[in-house]
């Protein structure tokens, strides 16, 4: 089955890919391990699964009618509801004629001699494309669970990341939740409203503010419709792909007061942004970021009232920030419940899963449930998981084995006509990813159009540009706080994996700017061949 393009991942950017490239006329296929669309939000229906990026943000913009067709319910739209949006799309588009659903990838290889890829399915199945673009996500392949003994428990076992499509009721159950990252955060409150005992085993504490979740007026809504074209506008052009909050001062220069007042506001807005924003230092000073880190303290302690299980819940590791904030609906009100315990793991590590719970510091505690929210393999672990090899076989994972090596976070040297969406080294997870998601299928496919109307078959980033941009992304990182913070920004969370700063934290608009200055320089740094140069080069 050939095609112009092949495309891997059915989520928001596999729609969109498709989308553009069906509009300037190419062949292009789909194909997608689940049986919807969706991605991120097709896996991912734990309880309280929510984005925390605000709805009216979260949303595509490359059709007027379709935004202002779609109605968003809430504040902070829930797993269901973008779901709902997701399937919505790729109604409004056709788009699922052109999805291969239940098809999960193995391999991809690049045929040197005839300038095309071969790609493998589970399911024994070949296609072959002129290009290979990967839409697989940043957060879509669970890290593995490096805990002895739980495949010894007799009872139930849940995944955040691969929940029942069903739900899953916890009535009267004793349940533990180990780990505290977001999927934690948001469902803990709502399994605590079930089960009869639950503990929580946390070995990092995160930063949470109040999402101040609510549903939407209609006549706000009104009024971002008819505001969306600016509203767009400056998303694009912004820090973290939503319209800037503009901070003037350092948090070191102003009166305790006013600095105080500044996070009171930031943190009753329920959006990162404000909070991270609020001075122009915090995430560049240690100082500065001190302040809005013992604000954060001083809210858990006013909320939880037993104060052992306070000050383990505050976070002292790492700078406010550096680990992505998260948004909660009572979270930390949660741990007021008589039911609800805090296991600190720094002071009792779990030993083992046993066959009854698990044991830590010692004391065995029984379960009926073990929900295990232990978070993602961030970025990489979508891309490395398939079998990718480029040019003379060059085996992706081999050439990331240090970490990976992107040139903007779009091409790979030695990987002719590969892309990669919101990939190592672009804005990605430190943006609104709907924007970033946008910028990237506009640039590929302006990409694709510029080659097949001057004659190119094969494109492929420069050695010197890749090392260029891999530099540049961490001399951005090192002028930050962030790797301070042992993230999943970093790899960090996974056993073995390269510490290395993943996205580029240069700015969303900052990063638009580089790409569209290469792609008005003739794709600079990038090697173009005719088809003749290329079955040349390949001895052909």
């Amino acid at each position: 089955m050939d095609y112009d393009v092949l495309i891997v991942g059915a989520g928001f950017a596999g729609m969109y890919m498709l989308h553009r490239l069906r509009g300037s006329g190419y062949s292009a296929q789909v194909l997608e391990a689940g049986d919807g669309v969706g991605g991120t939000w097709y896996w991912n229906r734990y309880p309280g699964a929510r984005c925390d990026v605000q709805s009216i943000d979260y949303s595509f913009s490359f059709s007027p009618e379709l935004e202002q067709e779609w109605e968003w319910s809430e504040k902070y739209a829930t797993q269901p509801e973008i779901l709902r949006y997701a399937n919505h799309v790729a109604d409004r588009f056709d788009l699922r004629r052109d999805i291969r659903f239940g098809t999960r990838v193995l391999r991809a290889s690049f045929d040197d001699r005839l300038g095309l890829w071969r790609v493998t399915t589970a399911k024994g199945e070949t296609f072959s494309a002129r290009y290979y673009i990967m839409a697989t996500g940043c957060l879509s392949v669970p890290k593995d669970i490096d805990i002895p003994g739980r495949e010894t428990f007799e009872g139930r076992t849940y995944h955040t990341a691969n929940w029942p499509r069903d739900g899953v009721d916890f009535s009267g159950q004793r349940v533990a939740v180990i780990g505290t990252g977001s999927s934690a955060i948001q469902s803990i409150p709502i399994i605590a409203r079930q089960a009869a005992q639950l503990t929580v085993f946390q070995r990092t504490p995160a930063f949470s503010l109040p999402a101040g979740n609510r549903p939407l007026e209609a006549d706000e809504v009104r009024a971002v419709k008819a505001s969306y074209p600016a509203h767009r506008e400056a998303s694009r052009h912004s820090v973290f792909g939503v319209p800037d909050l503009v901070a003037e001062k350092s948090a070191l220069e102003v009166s305790e007061a006013e600095r105080r007042a500044v996070y009171e506001r930031g943190y009753a807005s329920g959006t990162l942004n404000q909070m991270l924003l609020a001075f122009t230092d915090l995430l560049i000073d240690a100082r500065a970021n001190d302040t809005a880190a013992e604000f954060m303290r001083e809210k858990i302690r006013t909320i939880v009232k037993d104060p052992a299980t306070a000050e383990a819940l505050c976070p002292r590791d790492f700078p406010f920030g550096t680990k992505r904030p998260c948004l909660d609906t009572q979270y930390y009100e949660t741990y007021n419940l008589p039911h609800v315990s805090l296991v600190d793991l720094r002071k009792t590590p779990i030993e083992t899963i046993t066959a009854r719970g698990v044991r830590s510091g010692g004391t065995e505690r029984e379960f009926d449930a073990i929900v295990f929210a232990t978070g993602f393999d961030a970025m990489t672990g979508a891309l490395v998981n398939v079998d990718i090899r480029g040019a003379g076989g060059l085996e992706l994972k081999d050439k990331w084995a240090d970490g990976p090596r992107t040139y903007l976070g779009l091409g790979i040297a030695g990987f002719p006509n590969f892309f990669t969406i919101t990939g190592p080294g672009s804005p990605s997870v430190m943006s609104n990813m709907m924007v970033s998601i946008e910028q990237h299928v506009e640039w590929i496919a302006r990409c694709l159009d510029f080659l097949r109307d001057h004659g190119y078959e094969r494109i492929e980033a420069t050695p010197e540009a890749e090392a260029a941009w891999v530099a540049h992304v961490n001399e951005v990182a090192d002028a930050t706080l962030f790797p301070k913070a042992n993230s999943w920004y970093m790899g960090a969370n996974v056993p073995g994996k390269p510490r290395v700063f993943l996205p580029y934290i240069g700015g969303v608009g900052p990063y638009r700017a580089k790409c569209d200055e290469v792609a008005g320089a003739g794709y600079a740094g990038f090697r173009l061949e005719s088809g003749v140069e290329a079955r040349q080069a390949a001895g052909g």
